[in-house]
């Protein structure tokens, strides 16, 4: 059993959907105030409705990450209605598919600046109010995609998430000193709605790769944040946590039969 981390204030950014929204509904569940950041409010609105109807505390804000302006309003919004911030989840991401041969600066731009540098504006603009706290908990969704796999059409997705882990290292040396610990996790194939649109055949191939013969659910992943966050993971920093159900270890298909 974790210590509670009720009342403490997190923002989740893309926590409309997918990932990011499984991690708001599992902080909520556990009583944290949750501000869930989306670009689209709309979309956002809803499920922070649907965690309140559970029982749980949550309010939304837009907010396009790879903006500066977006972020710090962020941040100042988590500290109007929540009154702090404890802890931040870095979990927006985009993953558009394109060939080296047919990639363009502009798709390139995009997946880096949202992946990345909307990484660093995200922290940037919460760091004052984690300082102020005495202690906090940065984790940023990366992925194996980059770090551990490769996987064609998604180079400049795999360059954004590798980098997000030399960030999460030189980060958690920099914050140690405010009792602030920086850790990533690393998603494989889990199942969210942009996994389900890329098609049944991708998500069988998919799962035949994995020895626990299931993508993940957005929970997995959730848990594996929540742990991070809480206080017994006061001495973990710089750490990344594989959520994948054992996709990366098989040599080749051949171990799997």
């Amino acid at each position: 059993m974790l210590t509670s981390l009720s009342g403490r204030s997190v923002i989740v950014t893309g926590a409309s959907k997918g990932i990011g929204k499984g991690i708001a509904r599992v902080f909520a569940s556990k009583g944290a105030q949750v501000l869930l950041a989306a670009r689209n409010l709309t979309e956002a609105q809803a499920t922070a409705t649907e965690i309140c109807a559970s029982g749980g505390i949550a309010s939304a804000v837009a907010a396009d990450i790879a903006n500066p302006e977006d972020t710090l309003k962020m941040a100042q919004t988590a500290l109007e209605r929540n009154g702090a911030i404890d802890i931040v989840c870095c979990n927006a991401g985009i993953f558009p598919a394109a060939k080296l041969a047919e990639m363009t600066v502009s798709d390139w731009d995009s997946t880096l600046n949202t992946n990345l540098k909307g990484t660093f504006l995200t922290v940037n603009a919460c760091l004052p109010a984690l300082k102020a706290r005495g202690q906090g908990r940065i984790i940023v969704t990366s992925s194996i995609t980059g770090p551990i796999t490769g996987y064609p059409g998604w180079s400049h997705y795999a360059a954004s998430k590798a980098g997000q882990l030399g960030f999460v290292r030189t980060a958690a040396i920099e914050l140690a000193p405010h009792n602030i610990t920086v850790n990533a996790v690393l998603p494989g194939n889990i199942l969210t709605e942009g996994v389900e649109a890329l098609g049944p055949e991708y998500i069988a191939r998919m799962t035949s790769a994995i020895p626990q013969r299931r993508l993940g659910s957005v929970e997995d992943v959730a848990y594996a944040v929540l742990f991070l966050a809480s206080d017994e993971a006061a001495f973990i920093t710089g750490q990344t946590i594989v959520v994948d159900g054992g996709q990366v270890l098989p040599e080749s298909h051949l171990a799997l039969e």
